[in-house]
This record gives C-alpha cells, sequence and structure tokens, in this order.
C-alpha cells in the first residue's frame, strides 16, 4: 500500500538527486579545468588570438543587432534562430575579419537588401516620416485630449 510518506519520500528524492548529480558534475568540471590550465600555459600569441577572437565577437554582435533577420523580419540576426540569419552573421564576421568598417558592412547588407535591412533606418527623406510621426501622433492626441476634457467639463449652452 502506498502512503502519504513514501511519496513524500519519493518527491524529495527526485528532487534532490538531480542537484546533488550536477554539483558533483561541477565540482569534477571545475578541477578538470584548473589542471588542464596548469598543465598547458599559454602564449602570450596565444593570448592575443584569443583577445583578436573577442574583440571580433563583440564588433560582430554589435553590428549584427543593428541588422534585420530577411526570414523572421521583426528581430535582429542576433536574435534570430534560423539558418539565414547565421549565415548572415558568419557574413558580417567575415568582412569584420577582412579589414571593414562597421559603415562598409552596413553598406553591403544595404546594397543587398535595401535600407529595409537596417533596424533603425538613417533619418533623411521619406524615412524622416518616422521619427516625427510619433511625436505629431502624441502631441495630436495630447490635443485631442484636452478638447475633449474641456467640452465634458464646460457648462451647457443655454
Amino acid at each position: 500500500m502506498i502512503t502519504r510518506r513514501r511519496v513524500m519520500i519519493c518527491a524529495m528524492v527526485a528532487l534532490v538527486a538531480p542537484a546533488v548529480t550536477m554539483a558533483q558534475h561541477v565540482r569534477t568540471d571545475s578541477a578538470d579545468r584548473a589542471a588542464r590550465g596548469a598543465a598547458m600555459p599559454r602564449s602570450s600569441a596565444q593570448l592575443d588570438s584569443i583577445r583578436a577572437d573577442s574583440v571580433l565577437e563583440a564588433r560582430t554582435t554589435r553590428l549584427a543587432v543593428q541588422l534585420r533577420c530577411a526570414v523572421c523580419q521583426g528581430i535582429s540576426i542576433q536574435e534570430s534562430p534560423s539558418s539565414l540569419a547565421r549565415e548572415m552573421r558568419e557574413v558580417v564576421k567575415d568582412q569584420l575579419r577582412a579589414g571593414r568598417s562597421d559603415a562598409e558592412v552596413k553598406a553591403y547588407f544595404v546594397s543587398k537588401y535595401g535600407e529595409w535591412i537596417l533596424l533603425a533606418p538613417t533619418a533623411r527623406g521619406f524615412n524622416l516620416v518616422l521619427y516625427v510621426l510619433p511625436a505629431l501622433l502624441l502631441i495630436g492626441g495630447l490635443v485631442g485630449i484636452a478638447v475633449v476634457v474641456r467640452r465634458w467639463t464646460s457648462a451647457p449652452a443655454p
């Protein structure tokens, strides 16, 4: 017969066992990493390579956040899980590795996809409407609310 006590014990074991197992793996992984680090000292060339890769990754991420995913269309290629977004990130990384500037990489994507590919289009020409329209709508809404409130609170005409 299954008692309430047995069910509680089984539930506690089910909750605690994964945590204990994970703690053992973390302890083992950190000890392995420490042993590998002590066994293989890094040369300055290796450290420079690691630094260069991290700088390249940071620049790639900074640019990838500014480019729209052609498949998802509402998010950047940095956040998109699609294969096209991964390929676009690799193109960005390859161009940065080749020595191109951020503006040149953006210009490359604009030449391929049009200015639509930029998540924040430049504020000139017709795109200026995108920057001005929200402010105009906000001002118009506030004026509309003020007119309606004034009509509601004014005395009725005889």
